[in-house]
């Protein structure tokens, strides 16, 4: 035998809306805010592919170029660099080619070099920001939205003695607020997660430039 559920709980169980339900109750302003949400998804997987250590450079690759300047100079190392399509093995590259020139000049070229690959990588995260940037925005203006036309309907029906129809009304409003909430937090979590990868990206592309540049000058010397 089976005791009947709580009638808080019954209630509380008939009145939690699904997911669809919110989604359609948010009105027309949820279409862009799902439309965010696809954006970012998307957007956060491909660049998520892109920045892995294979595109970017692995540090076995580094170790390569600083092995062949070693075991066989300048001219093989560069084209092993040259042959690769890494922004890690374009920076390396750069340094390369300008063995033979003073330190300085080398060291001008290969920070020049390094500073428009990082900067293409961040740019290439914008459209996360500007999701992060938007989505609130257009759950605010939903949420706006949806309370002028809730007082609307109580002022035209003079439905100022019923407080159940502003509540839903504003309940119905405030729908699209989380909603562009909810879209805006994880787009800004991966932006920088994403802004990360690249910050560590550049901090082992400096530590294989000195141990190249190194290789090189005690090629050099000898």
């Amino acid at each position: 035998m089976t005791l009947p559920e709580p009638a808080s709980e019954v209630a509380a169980q008939a009145d939690l809306p699904s997911l669809f339900e919110l989604i359609r109750s948010g009105g027309p302003m949820m279409w862009p805010i799902g439309l965010c949400s696809v954006v970012t998804l998307a957007y956060f997987v491909e660049r998520s592919l892109r920045l892995r250590a294979g595109h970017l450079g692995t540090a076995r690759f580094g170790r390569d170029v600083v092995a062949t300047v070693q075991s066989r100079g300048v001219k093989p190392a560069l084209e092993l660099c040259e042959g690769q399509r890494s922004p890690l093995a374009r920076i390396l590259a750069a340094g390369l080619r300008r063995a033979d020139a003073p330190f300085l000049d080398r060291e001008k070229v290969v920070e020049d070099k390094a500073s428009g690959e990082l900067r293409t990588l961040s740019q290439n995260l914008r459209p996360l920001f500007l999701v992060f940037l938007v989505a609130p925005l257009l759950g605010l203006l939903g949420t706006v939205w949806g309370m002028i036309e809730a007082f609307s309907d109580i002022a035209l029906e003079e439905g100022l003695g019923k407080p159940e129809e502003l509540a839903a009304g504003i309940y119905q409003a405030l729908t699209t607020t989380a909603a562009g909430l909810a879209v805006a937090i994880p787009s800004v979590v991966g932006y920088y997660y994403l802004r990360g990868r690249i910050e560590r990206f550049g901090r082992r592309t400096e530590e294989v430039y000195r141990e190249v540049d190194d290789a090189v000058f005690q090629g050099a010397s000898s």
